[in-house]
C-alpha cells in the first residue's frame, strides 16, 4: 500500500472508498455495500480465528494449571491427612509404651510397694475419669495378688487419658484374669439388674495378640465391649523378671475419623481409608468408587479386576504415591494416597477429573457469551450504520475526499490495530490491552472492551496461581530455615575440643522431616568433667523441634550448675511438667565423664541402652537402669549408675531411629545388627565410625522412607 502526499493511500480499503466517492451515487452505494460486506466478513473471520485461538490457549493454560494445582494440593493435603492420622496412632503407641515401661518398673520392684487400694465400678462415678477393677467370670478381684501392685499406675493412666482427646480408655489386663480399667463410663459395666458385667480378660484378641507379637500390637477396627464405639486397640505385653504379668492397652476412637471421611464428599472429591488387607473401611456413601462392607465380604482391592486400581492400592499400602489418573466404572479420577505407617492403613484421596474441568468450561462459556453479545451488538450497529451511510456518502461526495478518508480511517484503523494486537497475542502470549484508538464509541469499542475484559480476567487468574505457588515456596523456605537453626544449635564443629588429647567425641543427627525431635549435646562442665546428652522427643516435625530446643537448653543449664545427672533430669522434668498441656515427653541418656579417671556417672530416662567397648574388646549392649521419661509425670526421681572406661575404650549412644529403622519388608534393623556393624569397625575413631554405621543402616533400609530421626554419639578415650 502506497501513500500520496502522506495522506491519500492507494490500495486496500482506502482506495475502494476513494473510488466510491468519485463514482456516481449508484455505483458508490453498490461498492460501499460490497466493501461493508467484505469488511464484516473479514472482521468476523478475524474474530472467529482469534476466538478459537484464545479458547485453545485458555483451555491449555487452565487444564495445565489445574493439573499442577490438583497435583500439589491433593498430594500435600493427602499426606497431611495421613500424617495427622499417623500422629494419632504414634501418640497412642507412645502412651502404651510409657505405660508398659512404668508397669515393668513397678512389678520388677513390687516388694518396694505397699498394696494400693482399688475399687470396682460405681454408678456414682458416671461421667468421671475413674479407675475400676474388673475380672473374668469366677475370678475374685480381692483375691488378686497383681491388682494391688497394678493400682499404683492409676494416677498416671488417669492423667494420660484426661489429656487425650481421642483415647477411649486405658487398662492393664493381668495374668490372673483381673483388669484395671480407666475410662469415663463406669456405668456401662452394669447389666440391667445392676450387677457388674464380667470381663473375659485373657480371651480378648488384644491380650493374646500382644503376647503373640511380643511387642506393641495394633488391632483392626473393633467395637468397644461396653460403649459400642468403633476403635483401634493398641496393646503391649508386660514381663517382670521374665514372667508374664499382663498386657497394657488403650483404645482410640474412630467415630471422628468416620464422620470426617463422610464430610469430605463435596465438589467431586472425597477421601477414604483402606486397611492393611486392602479393604475399604471408611468412605462416603454413594461415592461412585468405593463400597464399604463388613470385613467378611469386603473386597480386597489389591485383587480387583481393575488392574490399575489393584496396583495403586498395593503401592499405597507401602509408600506415598504420586498423583495418578485412572478410570473406574466408566469415569475418570485423580487419586493420591499416603500410608499411615504406624498401623499399616492408607489414606486415599479421590477427585473426579470432570470436577477439575468445570472452571475451564465456565471460563469458555463466559468467553462465548461475551463474544456472542459483542458480535450481536456489532451486527446490529453495522446494519444501522449501513443504512445511514448511503445518505452520509452523498454528503461525503459534497464535503470532499478529505472527509471520506477521515471517516474511513476511523473505521479501518482500529480494526487493523486490533487485528495486529490479536495476532501478536496469539503468537507471543502478550495479553490484549485497551488503548485510546479503540475508544470509538461504537461496536469496535464494545468488541475491544470484551477482549480487554477477558484478557484482564486471564491475567488475574494467572496471578492467583503464581501467588499460590510463591506461598508454597515460602513455606518450604521457612522449614529449611528452621532446619538450619536447629542444626546450628547442636555442636557441629570438629574436632570439638582440639586442645584435649585425652578423648575424641563425634555426633550426628539426620531428621526424618525438615526438622526433627532428636538432639545431642556435649560440653565441658569444668576442666575434668565432660557432659554428654542424647535424647528423643515424642512426635515429629515443628512441635517436636520446639520441644527439643527447650529440653536441650534446660539440660545444659542445669548441668552447668555442677549437679549430678539424676538431679539434672529431676530439675528438667520439673520445669517441663509445669507447662506441658500437650503431654509431650523426651527420653534422655545423660552422662558425665570424669576425664582423669574414665568414670562416667549416668542416668537413663526411658532411652535406648548404651553400647560399650572395653579396651581391646568388643562392643556390647549395656542394659542399664531405666527411669521414667522426662516430662511424663511430675515428681519423678531418676537413678544413677557408673561406667568405668579404660584408655582405648569407647562409648556409643543412639536414638531409636537406628535400631528401629525399617526396610520395605517392615523388618527392623535391630540392636543386634547395630552391635555387629560397630564390631566390624571397632578400630575406627568416632568420626570415621558414625558414617559407617549410617551407611549400613541406609543400605538395610533401601527404598523405604526414613520414618524416624536418626541420632548417634560416639566417645573414645586415649
Amino acid at each position: 500500500m502506497k501513500k500520496i502526499f502522506g495522506i491519500i493511500k492507494i490500495g486496500g480499503l482506502h482506495h475502494k472508498i476513494m473510488a466510491l466517492v468519485l463514482s456516481n451515487l449508484l455505483a458508490l452505494i453498490l461498492i460501499f455495500t460490497a466493501v461493508s460486506l467484505f469488511q464484516n466478513r473479514m472482521l468476523a473471520s478475524i474474530s472467529q480465528d482469534s476466538r478459537n485461538e484464545q479458547q485453545e490457549a485458555i483451555t491449555d493454560i487452565s487444564e495445565d494449571t489445574m493439573r499442577q494445582v490438583i497435583e500439589g494440593s491433593l498430594t500435600e493435603t493427602n499426606a497431611l491427612q495421613a500424617y495427622i492420622a499417623g500422629e494419632m496412632m504414634s501418640s497412642l503407641r507412645s502412651n502404651v509404651l510409657a505405660m508398659q515401661s512404668l508397669a515393668v518398673g513397678i512389678f520388677e520392684h513390687r516388694s518396694s510397694f505397699a498394696p494400693h487400694p482399688f475399687y470396682p465400678p460405681s454408678m456414682a462415678d458416671a461421667g468421671k475419669v475413674t479407675a475400676q477393677a474388673l475380672s473374668e467370670e469366677g475370678v475374685d478381684i480381692y483375691g488378686s495378688g497383681l491388682l494391688p501392685i497394678a493400682a499404683h499406675m492409676s494416677d498416671t493412666m488417669t492423667a494420660l487419658l484426661s489429656n487425650s482427646g481421642q483415647m477411649l480408655n486405658f487398662y492393664i489386663g493381668l495374668a490372673d484374669g483381673t483388669i484395671l480399667c480407666i475410662d469415663y463410663h463406669p456405668e456401662n459395666k452394669f447389666d440391667e439388674n445392676g450387677r457388674i458385667i464380667s470381663f473375659p480378660v485373657r480371651d480378648r484378641a488384644w491380650y493374646s495378640g500382644a503376647i503373640e507379637a511380643g511387642d506393641v500390637y495394633f488391632s483392626g477396627v473393633v467395637e468397644d465391649k461396653y460403649s459400642g464405639s468403633l476403635c483401634v486397640v493398641c496393646a503391649a505385653p508386660v514381663y517382670a523378671d521374665g514372667e508374664l504379668v499382663g498386657v497394657v492397652g488403650a483404645d482410640l476412637f474412630l467415630d471422628a475419623m468416620s464422620a470426617y471421611v463422610s464430610a469430605s464428599a463435596k465438589n467431586g472429591g472425597f477421601i477414604s481409608i483402606v486397611n492393611e488387607n486392602g479393604q475399604v473401611i471408611f468412605a462416603p456413601e454413594n461415592n461412585g468408587v468405593f463400597t464399604v462392607n463388613t470385613s467378611d465380604i469386603s473386597e480386597d482391592l489389591r485383587r480387583s479386576d481393575n488392574a490399575e486400581l489393584a496396583a495403586f492400592i498395593t503401592n499405597a499400602l507401602e509408600s506415598r504415591t504420586e498423583l495418578c489418573t485412572m478410570t473406574i466404572n466408566g469415569r475418570q479420577y485423580y487419586m493420591a494416597a499416603s500410608p499411615i505407617s504406624t498401623i499399616g492403613w492408607t489414606v486415599v484421596s479421590v477427585v473426579e477429573t470432570e470436577a477439575t474441568e468445570q472452571p475451564t468450561h465456565r471460563m469458555l462459556s463466559e468467553f462465548d457469551r461475551i463474544n456472542d453479545a459483542a458480535a450481536k451488538s456489532y451486527r446490529a450497529e453495522t446494519d444501522t450504520m449501513n443504512q445511514a451511510m448511503v445518505i452520509i456518502l452523498i454528503c461525503v461526495i459534497v464535503i470532499g475526499v478529505v472527509g471520506v478518508l477521515h471517516i474511513a480511517g476511523r473505521i479501518v484503523g482500529p480494526i487493523e490495530q486490533m487485528t495486529r494486537n490479536i495476532t501478536e497475542s496469539s503468537r507471543t502470549g502478550k495479553l490484549f490491552e485497551m488503548i485510546d484508538m479503540y475508544k470509538t464509541g461504537d461496536e469496535i469499542e464494545v468488541l475491544a472492551e470484551a477482549f480487554d475484559d477477558l484478557s484482564k480476567k486471564t491475567k488475574q487468574y494467572i496471578e492467583d496461581i503464581t501467588r499460590i505457588t510463591k506461598e508454597k515456596e515460602r513455606i518450604g523456605t521457612e522449614l529449611e530455615l528452621a532446619r538450619k537453626i536447629q542444626a546450628d544449635m547442636l555442636p557441629n564443629i570438629y574436632p570439638a575440643f582440639p586442645d584435649r588429647k585425652e578423648f575424641d567425641i563425634y555426633a550426628t543427627m539426620t531428621p526424618a522431616k525438615e526438622v526433627g525431635g532428636d538432639f545431642y549435646d556435649f560440653f565441658l562442665i569444668d576442666d575434668d568433667r565432660l557432659g554428654m546428652v542424647i535424647a528423643d522427643v515424642s512426635g515429629k516435625g515443628v512441635p517436636a523441634a520446639l520441644f527439643m530446643m527447650m529440653s536441650k537448653i534446660l539440660i545444659n543449664n542445669y548441668a552447668m550448675q555442677g549437679d549430678p545427672p539424676s538431679k539434672v533430669l529431676e530439675l528438667t522434668n520439673a520445669a517441663i511438667c509445669k507447662k506441658n498441656d500437650d503431654g509431650m515427653f523426651v527420653t534422655v541418656w545423660f552422662g558425665v565423664l570424669e576425664i582423669s579417671t574414665g568414670r562416667i556417672t549416668a542416668a537413663n530416662a526411658g532411652h535406648e541402652f548404651p553400647i560399650i567397648r572395653k579396651a581391646d574388646g568388643e562392643y556390647e549392649l549395656l542394659e542399664d537402669k531405666h527411669s521414667f521419661v522426662v516430662g511424663g509425670m511430675s515428681g519423678m526421681k531418676y537413678k544413677e549408675y557408673e561406667i568405668q572406661l579404660e584408655k582405648g575404650a569407647s562409648l556409643f549412644v543412639y536414638t531409636d531411629g537406628a535400631a528401629e529403622a525399617e526396610n520395605t519388608d517392615n523388618e527392623q534393623f535391630g540392636t543386634r545388627r547395630l552391635v555387629e556393624i560397630l564390631n566390624q569397625n571397632k578400630e575406627l575413631g568416632p568420626r570415621e565410625l558414625l558414617p559407617r554405621v549410617k551407611a549400613a543402616i541406609d543400605e538395610f533400609v533401601g527404598e523405604a522412607d526414613q520414618f524416624d530421626d536418626l541420632t548417634m554419639l560416639s566417645l573414645k578415650l586415649f
